[in-house]
């Protein structure tokens, strides 16, 4: 399969993401949006990888781990991201009983 389908699967996603960032108030779906963008991105880490190995050594070779490694350290990193910012939301919803963000800023005075 071309490379141009994996860059315009990850390109797409990406935007979702950011448009969902940009225009939801919700903080879970702004969360999930963001998540979704990470994902693109290692969806095109693990393309442009499978490329450059298949470039490197052959048609026939199996795609390079190093990538996918990196992939998986971003996959942790995102888990921690998401526990940690569950539990802000939960504590936020208990105090304002509301998930909506603009919220936040009358809690600022």
């Amino acid at each position: 399969m071309p490379i141009n389908y994996y860059i315009f699967l990850s390109v797409a996603l990406f935007c979702i993401g950011v448009t969902g960032v940009l225009t939801r108030r919700n903080a879970i779906i702004i969360f999930m949006c963001v998540e979704l963008m990470l994902n693109s991105v290692n969806l095109l880490l693990v393309a442009f990888s499978k490329m450059h190995h298949l470039a490197l050594i052959g048609k026939h070779a199996d795609a390079g781990t190093n990538a996918q490694i990196f992939v998986f350290f971003i996959m942790v990193v995102a888990a921690a991201e998401v526990s940690v910012g569950l539990a802000i939301i939960v504590m936020m919803y208990r105090n304002t009983h509301s998930v909506d963000v603009n919220f936040l800023n009358r809690l600022k005075h």
